[in-house]
C-alpha cells in the first residue's frame, strides 16, 4: 500500500510525505513523470532501477529523477517512508541552468544534506521556499556538471531585493516570486542575502515584518489574527512565533509593554507645565 500526504503545494514545487507498506522483491513499473523529483528516505529502504541500472536507497542514499524517465521499484526489505519533492521544470532550470548535465541519479546524503532535509520539513508549515532552494542548490552543486551562478554583483542584487521588500510589493511574499521579479535564479538570490547580510532572505523579510508589527502594536492594535494576515504571516501562531524569536516577547506582552511605556512617558503638555512650575 502506498500513501501520499501533501505537506506543501505551490505552483513551482510540491513536498509530499510518502509511506510505502509494500513488501516484494519483484520490480514494478511506474509511469514516467514530467517533473523533476528529489526523493530522500526517512525510514527503511527500497530499490530503484532506471535504464537497467539498479540502486539501493536508504537514509544515506536518495535519488534525483528527471522528466520522462522509465522507473521501476522493488521493496525487498518491507516498507519505507520518504520525502518526495517535485520541481516544475522552470524552477529546476532556474537553479540548475538551462541545460544541466547530471552525473547520475543516485545521491549520497551526508550530514549537511540530512540537516537541510529536516529544515525543509520543519519549515513546511509556513513558507519553505528558501529551505527548498537551499536543499536543491546543494544537490545541484554535487550532481550537475554545469556551472552554478557564482553570485557576482550580490550587493546590487540585495539592495534591489531590500527595496522590493521595503515597499511591501506582493512579490516580496516569498523567495520564488521575488527572484522572478528581479530576473535572477532563486538560488542566487538566496545565496546573495546570506553573503551580504549574514542572514537568510526569510529572516530579513521577517525582520521587516516584525518592525511593522511593532508599529501596529505600539498604536494599540488588538486583533492579532488580522495583524498576521495584513503582514503576510501564515497565521496568528506564525506571527507570535516569529515576533518572540526576534524580540523575546509575544505580541500580547509587547502590546502591554509599549502601552505602559506610552502612559509612563510625560506628554508635551505635562512637560511644559512642569517647566512652568520650575521657572516660577
Amino acid at each position: 500500500m502506498l500513501s501520499f500526504v501533501d505537506l506543501v503545494v505551490r505552483p513551482e514545487f510540491s513536498v509530499s510525505a510518502v509511506d510505502c507498506r509494500d513488501d516484494h522483491r519483484g520490480w514494478s513499473a511506474e509511469p514516467p513523470r514530467q517533473d523533476v523529483r528529489l526523493v530522500l528516505v526517512r525510514r527503511g529502504g527500497f530499490r530503484r532501477r532506471v535504464r537497467g541500472v539498479p540502486a539501493d536507497l536508504d537514509r544515506t542514499v536518495g535519488y534525483l529523477g528527471l522528466p520522462g524517465e522509465e522507473e521501476q521499484f522493488a521493496h525487498p526489505a518491507g516498507g519505507d517512508e520518504c520525502t518526495s519533492i517535485g520541481l516544475k521544470p522552470a524552477l529546476w532550470h532556474a537553479i540548475a541552468g538551462d541545460a544541466p548535465r547530471v552525473r547520475g541519479s543516485s545521491l549520497y546524503v551526508d550530514g549537511r544534506l540530512d540537516l537541510a532535509h529536516r529544515r525543509l520539513l520543519a519549515a513546511a508549515r509556513t513558507d519553505p521556499s528558501e529551505e527548498l532552494v537551499a536543499l536543491v542548490g546543494e544537490i545541484v552543486r554535487r550532481v550537475v556538471t554545469t556551472t552554478v551562478p557564482d553570485g557576482t554583483a550580490d550587493q546590487a542584487l540585495v539592495a534591489r531585493a531590500r527595496g522590493v521588500i521595503g515597499d511591501d510589493h506582493p512579490a516580496a511574499a516569498g523567495l520564488l516570486p521575488l527572484a522572478a521579479l528581479l530576473g535572477v535564479s532563486p538560488y542566487r538570490l538566496s545565496r546573495a542575502f546570506t553573503r551580504e547580510l549574514g542572514v537568510s532572505l526569510t529572516r530579513y523579510r521577517n525582520r521587516v515584518r516584525v518592525t511593522r508589527a511593532l508599529d501596529r502594536l505600539e498604536q494599540g492594535e488588538s486583533g492579532l489574527a488580522a495583524l498576521a494576515a495584513d503582514l503576510g504571516f501564515a497565521d496568528q501562531a506564525h506571527l507570535c512565533r516569529t515576533v518572540r524569536e526576534h524580540l523575546g516577547h509575544t505580541p500580547t506582552a509587547l502590546r502591554r509593554l509599549l502601552a505602559t511605556e506610552r502612559t509612563s512617558a510625560p506628554s508635551e503638555e505635562s512637560a511644559a507645565a512642569n517647566r512652568t512650575k520650575i521657572d516660577a
